[in-house]
């Protein structure tokens, strides 16, 4: 086969859906030496992401998330002659004869559209024909294809559950190395909550700070601090507003968006983990947390009961109480943070990317090859285990 990815979202956004790309890309490097890979980057992303033999680097000029990214990526993917183009992004190339398998990683945007930019509304808003025009869909979640297939009513073949994985990366550390590192360079002290993504309001901080504020008036838990890792996103004055306004300042760090070496210790340091969010398609951060140890409390709604198991605290995301008794339990239970550190880890085991690697190719040769019995990958096969 000839397989084409789309790749040139990662030249402007590292994170989220370039994570994905990156990951499935490098795990399908490793197992598949046989097809052909055309990698196509950013005209300003110069140097190959992968030097193996059968992946090969073009560039597509057509501008990602603009009015004219459609007409000019039909023409640009004329001359390539591709069995398939997997647009990892959501929307494929809707006016292109290449068949098209495409990753939806949630529907936050139909059911939150006051949490899009203009931009942003624009671009998703063309979801309807991406799933009408693709071959194939890949989903992160079973709850995400049922709410693909009840939202916009994709045919139920035709769309597959993939998990993801963290990055085989994070795992347990040294405690108290770790810590102390962590501690020095972030100004942090010893007992620490970690929060890990964009602020914005689907993350549900505003929630967050609020059972935070509960925690510290009702529980006076100490030197305890939230940190919160990741970027600047919409709305990000009215949080930073609200921590005033809840007296939280000396209380509240924000750190930015980390690299994933630093974002690495800021998972095995922390005491506990908490992802509240509104609405996930799969949830990597607690995935992430569980694989170095750390426990974590989560939202019971979306895809997050179904990534985190019996692994986690389970919390309402719109009670205050619900989380801070969560995050309070965390910190003063030392034989059920350790219960939850063992669950965790054998949780995220679970999870791979080589697995998914392999479900993706059983994807792109039923798209390519409909009339032919699959061949197998070079690598030898593993049996899947179940979630």
């Amino acid at each position: 086969m000839r397989i084409g990815v789309d790749t040139r979202l990662m030249y402007y956004q590292p994170a989220g859906i370039s994570r994905y790309t990156w990951h499935l890309l490098q795990a399908l490097a490793e197992l598949d030496i046989d097809d052909e890979f055309v990698i196509f980057q950013h005209s300003k992303h110069r140097t190959p992401l992968f030097q193996q033999p059968n992946f090969r680097r073009a560039t597509l000029f057509a501008p990602v998330h603009h009015r004219l990214e459609q007409p000019l990526l039909a023409l640009e993917l004329l001359r390539f002659r591709l069995d398939l183009l997997h647009s990892t992004d959501f929307i494929p190339p809707l006016y292109s004869a290449v068949k098209s398998v495409i990753t939806v990683h949630d529907l936050a945007f139909l059911h939150y559209p006051h949490f899009l930019t203009t931009v942003s509304a624009e671009y998703y808003g063309q979801i309807d024909k991406a799933v009408a025009h693709a071959a194939h869909i890949i989903v992160p979640s079973d709850f995400t294809r049922q709410d693909l297939i009840a939202q916009l009513g994709a045919p139920a073949d035709k769309v597959t559950t993939i998990h993801e994985a963290s990055n085989p990366m994070f795992r347990p550390l040294p405690l108290d190395v770790t810590r102390q590192e962590v501690c020095a360079r972030y100004g942090l002290p010893e007992r620490f909550i970690l929060c890990v993504g964009t602020i914005e309001p689907r993350k549900n901080i505003s929630g967050l700070l609020q059972a935070f504020a509960h925690l510290r008036d009702k529980y006076a838990p100490g030197d305890v601090v939230l940190a919160l890792a990741g970027s600047k996103g919409w709305l990000y004055d009215e949080t930073l507003d609200l921590v005033k306004k809840l007296d939280l300042t000396p209380w509240v760090k924000f750190l930015g968006r980390v690299p994933d070496e630093e974002l690495h210790k800021l998972y095995v340091a922390a005491r506990c983990h908490i992802h509240p969010a509104h609405y996930e398609g799969f949830g990597l951060p607690p995935l992430e947390a569980m694989a170095c140890g750390t426990p974590t409390i989560v939202s019971n709604v979306s895809s997050l009961p179904e990534v985190v198991g019996d692994a986690a605290l389970l919390v309402d995301p719109l009670d205050p109480e619900e989380m801070a008794v969560a995050m309070q339990r965390l910190l003063s239970d030392d034989e059920l943070h350790a219960e939850l550190r063992e669950k965790g880890l054998q949780r995220a085991r679970v999870f791979s990317w080589e697995r998914a690697a392999r479900r993706t190719l059983d994807v792109y040769r039923k798209v390519a090859e409909p009339r032919r019995a699959a061949p197998q990958p070079t690598a030898a096969a593993t049996p899947e285990k179940g979630l």
